[in-house]
């Protein structure tokens, strides 16, 4: 027996990886400290967790409508309007088991094979391999540290072909925690709104994380409205990672494909996690303040301290809770007798010489990069790279 050529193709998660090889080496006795999984450090709010104990009370143990209580959809609807000057019906909307599996969904309803998926890099490490499984090609292009990490209308419009599809992006962006402000997207709506039969997947999770700058989403753009697919989940702005809730809104047709291909393939989502959620969708973004502004704070401190190591090229990201500096100018040196000729070689350094878990930037189609997450403790930060700055600094 032999598994399918797709499977064998499949590279597991490296922010995963990274993790489950943290968590090996602090059961074996090492002080490891891990900024390597984009996982926020907070707990669920109570009032949320409170929402969700009255639906076990309430006993909704039944299967769920498979794109989502009607309810949950009606909130959401009333979000997207509220937050982002969106107007999504409940028929353009399916809640998933997290935005994973709202992207993977589109992907899947929207290509085939010999078409091709439009990724700037850095992207997310589940991108490509999603568009891998459904048969299509990764059409792929840099944007570096020197732009800020975020793609240009030039590059986009060199990038498309006959064969593109569908274009992914983030913003806030993970890994880079770069947000393309308002007057970038809509010259990158004018591009997209030059090729009809191009797809934008607009992938918003990180939305409530931001700093320096309002979010804004693509789909606001009246002329390319029809030509896109926003998805975000309660996961990182709301501290349910565990809880598994995604949506996404989209043209009534792309939603009606999405359900049914959901309902093949895991039917509704979890009913408890639904009934919270519609609490969550309601609540004031002001709720959820707290945790931005603690990641505003941390964000200030790592930036501060990369920049005191020995060659980290360093931006300030606007979003999310990473830092993507650029190391490549740490390539050909020698540190305590490792060679370091790659980002995965720096990051494997780190985790034996500074007992620091990170993530190469490679898995994000950044060759020259690792990512660091600030979704720990002050105190942890501090000491992290502390310890990272003695391994480098002190051997260059």
């Amino acid at each position: 027996m032999q598994l399918s050529p797709r499977l064998q193709n499949l590279k597991p998660s490296a922010t995963i990886a990274m993790s489950v090889k943290a968590r090996e080496l602090k059961a074996e006795g090492r002080d490891i400290i891990s900024l390597s999984l984009g996982e926020p450090d907070f707990e669920t709010p109570d009032f949320i967790k409170e929402a969700a104990i009255q639906a076990i009370k309430e006993n909704y143990n039944q299967y769920t409508p498979v794109g989502g209580y009607l309810e949950l959809k009606e909130a959401i609807s009333k979000k997207f309007k509220r937050d982002n000057n969106l107007d999504y019906k409940p028929s353009q909307i399916v809640v998933s088991t997290g935005a994973k599996q709202s992207i993977f969904n589109i992907i899947q309803c929207m290509v085939s094979e010999g078409d091709e998926v439009i990724l700037p890099s850095p992207y997310w490490v589940s991108y490509a391999d999603m568009v891998t499984l459904a048969g299509a090609t990764v059409k792929e292009f840099r944007t570096g540290y020197e732009q800020d990490f975020k793609m240009t209308p030039q590059q986009l419009e060199e990038a498309i072909t006959p064969k593109s599809k569908i274009l992914l992006y983030s913003s806030p962006c993970n890994p880079s925690g770069s947000v393309y402000s308002r007057e970038e997207l809509a010259e990158i709506a004018k591009v997209v709104a030059k090729h009809p039969n191009l797809l934008v997947i607009s992938d918003e999770i990180y939305e409530h994380i931001t700093f320096d700058q309002e979010p804004v989403s693509i789909a606001s753009f009246p002329e390319i409205y029809d030509q896109v697919a926003t998805v975000n989940g309660l996961a990182k702005g709301f501290a349910m990672t565990g809880w598994r809730i995604g949506y996404m809104g989209a043209p009534e047709w792309l939603a009606k494909a999405c359900e049914v291909f959901q309902g093949q393939v895991t039917s509704g989502t979890n009913s408890i996690a639904q009934r919270a959620a519609i609490t969550a969708m309601e609540a004031d973004p002001s709720e959820i303040k707290y945790m931005t502004e603690a990641f505003h704070k941390r964000r200030d401190i790592v930036i501060e301290l990369a920049r005191e190591i020995e060659g980290f090229d360093v931006s300030v990201p606007q979003g999310a809770f990473y830092i993507f500096p650029d190391v490549s100018k740490l390539f050909g040196k020698t540190l305590q007798g490792v060679e370091i000729n790659t980002a995965n070689d720096l990051a494997m350094y780190l985790l034996e010489y500074a007992n620091v878990a990170t993530v190469s930037g490679e898995s994000f189609g950044s060759k020259n990069c690792i990512r660091l997450s600030y979704a720990a403790s002050d105190k942890e930060l501090r000491e992290a790279f502390r310890r990272i700055k003695e391994a480098i600094n002190n051997y260059c």
